[in-house]
């Protein structure tokens, strides 16, 4: 990757932590994505709530519309990749119990 990308997605993660609240989030996504990123990332989100729940693949795919493909994909981050998924959803467990 150029180094002006890596500029570029450390310039976008800087905005992201610099919002204060769901409404802000509301806001920036909106402006930043279509309709449809949104709805691919909040998918995977939620598949990798499920796969974390013990839910099956089959299962995940009728609730959420994903493919296998893209559930596995999720799966393969939640075991190997960069914490991501796991530090979110435990992050809002946390966040659920406040509530």
């Amino acid at each position: 990757m150029r180094n002006d990308s890596n500029e570029n997605i450390e310039f976008l993660y800087r905005s992201i932590v610099c919002l204060e609240n769901v409404e802000d989030c509301k806001s920036f996504f909106e402006d930043i994505c279509t309709k449809s990123e949104l709805l691919e990332m909040s998918r995977r989100l939620k598949a990798a709530k499920m796969l974390s729940d013990g839910i099956v693949y089959s299962e995940i795919a009728a609730r959420t519309g994903l493919s296998t493909a893209t559930i596995s994909r999720v799966n393969h981050c939640l075991k190997y990749g960069s914490s991501g998924y796991l530090n979110v959803l435990k992050k809002l467990e946390i966040e659920d119990k406040k509530h």
